[in-house]
């Protein structure tokens, strides 16, 4: 049977190769996508870990989506909570979205405290010197597009329609790759002494209950949110990320309608290509399943086929995308690997069923007078 079904398939090469050619394009379709939204994921977690706060506090009814893009309250709640007894570090911070040249998340900061949670690792120039200077981090420094100047200290940077002078450039992994003073950040907002949110760092892991109740007893803030970044990124996951399932599940629904009605149309086109062939195996005594056993197997061979090239192809896409867009997380995991696998296996095996049962039902006197 297997030589039946690999001289099948050698027998017609280009529909092969065309069926082969989707299955591919469906896996990388699913890997790509998932790599772009769950990596977005990610590196926020990642991001906010390299901040070396260990408790942050928002404004009440905030989310972590919208505590970017905004400045709602005062800053210097940070000096109330630097009070507080087992409080070491507090920095107010500001996220804001660029969307000029593409997404940026830029971030105000109090540079003195924010660089007290964790200093930053210059690898060139220094601190903010004025109030139009601009941290960057290493990533976004190598990534200029072709035909602008050179991303190094002194460059000039427009955000905001506004221009700024790069004065340091830093080790990426503190939060953002984008770095202004807060009150710069908050004057072009219209909120220039407010913040988005306030990390802490406590004089004592073991003191974060205590300084949550303290933070929640103070007046003013009892209704203000205060996580520990454990619990934060509990909620940094694609379930809690308002629309992320429903267009991940729109994504891979339309891979598996592409894979179904490929395989499909060649299925079934095959089955009435070999109508005599499949007459003269069933006057040979072949029975329905042998016949359904055979376009079947068919189909699984097309599919591994195609997903092994779907999988080296995604591959050689993140390769790629790596070295053109370094500040773009593009994972692709071992179990979404296997999850696009058996997408892929189910959606041609659902395109191949009509087509079985077609060619099992044909009758071996009607099959062998078929021209």
């Amino acid at each position: 049977m297997n030589k039946l079904v690999i001289g099948n398939l050698l027998h017609r090469p280009l529909r092969s190769v065309i069926s082969v050619a989707a299955v591919a394009i469906e896996v990388v379709m699913i890997l790509s996508i998932v790599a772009i939204m769950v990596g977005q994921v990610s590196n926020a977690s990642s991001q906010t870990g390299g901040i070396g706060a260990d408790i942050i506090v928002r404004p009440p009814n905030a989310s972590f989506i919208s505590s970017v893009g905004g400045a709602p309250v005062p800053a210097k709640i940070a000096d109330v909570l630097r009070k507080l007894p087992h409080v070491a570090v507090a920095a107010p911070a500001i996220t804001d979205f660029n969307m000029s040249g593409g997404l940026e998340t830029i971030w105000g900061i109090d540079f003195e405290s924010f660089n007290a949670l964790r200093p930053f690792v210059f690898k060139a120039g220094g601190p903010f010197t004025g109030p139009n200077d601009l941290i960057v981090d290493d990533l976004y420094a190598r990534t200029a597009p072709k035909g602008t100047p050179a991303r190094v200290v002194g460059a000039t940077v427009t955000l905001l329609n506004h221009k700024f002078r790069i004065c340091g450039i830093v080790e990426h992994g503190k939060g953002g790759r984008l770095f202004l003073p807060i009150h710069t950040l908050g004057t072009l907002m219209g909120n220039a002494d407010n913040a988005s949110l306030f990390y802490i760092k406590s004089d004592d892991l073991k003191n974060q209950e205590l300084i949550r109740k303290e933070i929640l007893d103070t007046p003013g803030l009892s209704q203000y949110q205060v996580q520990t970044v454990q619990e934060f990124f509990s909620q940094m996951t694609p379930e809690h990320l308002p629309g992320f399932n429903i267009a991940l599940r729109a994504v891979i629904g339309i891979a598996v309608i592409v894979g179904f009605l490929v395989i499909f149309q060649s299925m079934y086109t095959a089955v009435l290509e070999r109508t005599r062939e499949i007459g003269i195996l069933k006057s040979m005594g072949a029975s329905k399943t042998y016949i359904v056993n055979v376009v079947l197997r068919e189909t699984v061979l097309i599919t591994v086929a195609g997903v092994i090239v779907g999988i080296v192809s995604a591959e050689i896409l993140r390769v790629i995308v790596n070295y053109r867009f370094p500040t773009l997380p593009f994972p692709i995991t071992a179990q979404w690997r296997l999850n696009g696998a058996a997408i892929a296996l189910v959606g041609s095996l659902l395109g191949a069923l009509y087509p079985a049962w077609k060619a099992a039902r044909k009758d071996p006197i009607d099959a062998l007078a078929y021209e």
